[in-house]
């Protein structure tokens, strides 16, 4: 049985033990209402949508037009009427954008073809009445039809000459540079298996059981030091393609984990880091994967070392002591500042107040500013300057006095405090991206270029050694930077495969990130494998 309390008798002493015991009941209620939010936010992230797209209740609030990486645009009609943009854009050189149309997709034209004449037996060319008939019209219909790639065997014979007379003076034709010399892989297989695995996050135990299906005795390790080598081999183009990123006053930066397995110094278990750069200018892009034992500042400093320009990163501090010390100008992230706000409503369950709730309203600001993002992205940089200061201005300017007015209203430790904490903390880089209308207004474009690697790393789990993450980081920014500038991947790997081994100077291996490939260098792709 439970001792009574023994209260003191002093008014004063009472007074104070009162006060106390209020302090504690705060404390536990705080603490109750911020474990039962971290409850309902992991119930939704196991049970609910994954999506952070928000639809407003209020009838004046529109859709989301910046949802996440996939859905990042919606149109002008999807809109009520009275929440059109206060502008009007007007470019006669604009093309319309129209929605996509529901059905079969007609089949592509540059696609050859080849015709299969269906006719009617003679006996069937007349009609009921004994009639011939005659031929009035054909009617089309086209299927998809594929021819598996062949797996061949390239015979290189070499000649060779010697004089007849005295014996002396033997002469072989030279073997062409290969990208791995002494090797029996050539350039397009290369490409294949680099494809496979980086591009269709195809591990290389899998591809080896594919070969193995068609009687070639290719194993896991022969194909684990093709990669490195291939790795190895782009360096140059790797080299040049950092001094490009680092020479355009534009770039993205962020980082993601990776498990190397035989790393001097570490356990297995631990992690190291993949960092991630995104910038160049418009019409050569450029995505550069850089692997690092850790995700220290160091690490940044080194990747950034020369650069002068903007930085858009997330909320990571090591990024805002970086731009201190070489004097960037740091550029922040809405996206960042939205989730965790998504984050806290969904932390609100069923609240009849949640329509209501300050997250809401924060989400309901955000997606005032994508909307105008929406609406300007096919226009010219000083255009999208124009309209953010006259447009997005307004609004990041009346939402820093709501800010204002709430911090000191809810608790730091609740979803909702955490988040308005981080949107004080970061205001001053997420208003920069009004400044110039080359910035974008939040870091998802770099966070798109990694989604690749985190698809392959779910699939083959970690890397075995060093050699092996920084082979995996210059092939994944190969294959993701020609993507970003409308080549075929495999297509631009043979041509680099085929060609680099022959450079002889900076301009030539330059020219093979000119994002350009020769007729001649055109290879049929493969999309499945059989003996020839």
């Amino acid at each position: 049985m439970e001792q009574p309390l023994d209260l003191p008798y002093d008014i004063a002493a009472l007074r104070e033990l009162v006060i106390k015991l209020q302090g504690e009941v705060q404390h536990l209620n705080a603490q109750k209402a911020h474990l039962h939010e971290q409850i309902r936010l992991l119930l939704h992230k196991r049970f609910g949508a994954h999506s952070e797209k928000y639809i407003a209740e209020q009838a004046d609030i529109f859709n989301e037009a910046e949802a996440n990486a996939e859905n990042d645009s919606i149109g002008e009609n999807d809109l009520p009427e009275n929440d059109k943009p206060p502008f009007v854009i007007e470019n006669s050189n604009l093309t319309k954008i129209t929605a996509n149309k529901p059905g079969r997709k007609t089949l592509p034209a540059e696609l050859p073809r080849i015709e299969i004449i269906h006719d009617l037996a003679d006996d069937q060319k007349r009609c009921p009445e004994g009639h011939a008939l005659k031929e009035i019209g054909t009617e089309i219909s086209e299927q998809l039809d594929i021819i598996p790639a062949k797996v061949q065997v390239l015979r290189h014979i070499r000649k060779k000459y010697a004089c007849p007379c005295c014996g002396n003076g033997v002469k072989i034709a030279p073997m062409p540079p290969q990208p791995i010399p002494k090797s029996n892989a050539s350039p397009a297989l290369l490409a294949f298996v680099v494809t496979g695995k980086f591009l269709d996050g195809l591990p290389l135990y899998l591809q080896t059981k594919q070969f193995d299906r068609i009687g070639v005795n290719l194993p896991r390790a022969t194909l684990a030091n093709w990669m490195i080598r291939c790795g190895e081999l782009i360096q140059p183009l790797i080299n040049l393609m950092q001094e490009q990123i680092n020479g355009y006053p534009i770039q993205q930066i962020d980082e993601t984990r990776v498990q190397v397995l035989k790393e001097p110094g570490k356990a297995a278990s631990t992690q190291s880091y993949m960092w991630i750069q995104r910038g160049g200018p418009p019409e050569q892009r450029i995505i550069l994967f850089t692997y690092a034992p850790s995700r220290s500042q160091t690490i940044a400093e080194q990747l950034l070392q020369g650069y002068q320009g903007y930085l858009q990163t997330d909320g990571y501090a090591a990024y805002a002591n970086v731009c201190t010390k070489y004097g960037l100008r740091q550029l922040g992230c809405w996206a960042h500042v939205r989730r965790k706000f998504d984050e806290a409503l969904k932390a609100q369950g069923e609240n009849p107040l949640k329509a209501n709730s300050i997250a809401s309203y924060a989400l309901a600001t955000i997606q005032k500013l994508y909307r105008i993002e929406s609406e300007i992205k096919h226009l010219s940089s000083e255009q999208k300057r124009v309209i953010r200061q006259e447009s997005a201005l307004p609004v990041l300017n009346e939402m820093r006095i709501w800010l204002d007015h709430v911090l000191t209203q809810i608790t730091p430790s609740s979803l909702t405090g955490t988040a308005l904490s981080y949107l004080a903390k970061q205001w001053s880089t997420l208003t920069v991206y009004c400044e110039d209308g080359r910035l974008e207004i939040d870091n998802n474009s770099v966070e798109r270029a990694i989604r690749p690697f985190v698809i392959g790393r779910n699939n083959w789990l970690f890397t075995d050694t060093v050699n092996g993450a920084k082979a995996s980081a210059n092939l994944y920014s190969l294959i993701e930077t020609a993507k970003l500038n409308g080549l075929e991947p495999y297509q631009y790997l043979c041509h680099v495969f085929a060609a680099l081994p022959k450079a002889q100077t900076i301009d030539d291996i330059d020219q093979l990130l000119r994002w350009q490939i020769p007729d001649d260098a055109i290879i049929t792709i493969p999309m499945n494998m059989q003996v020839a």
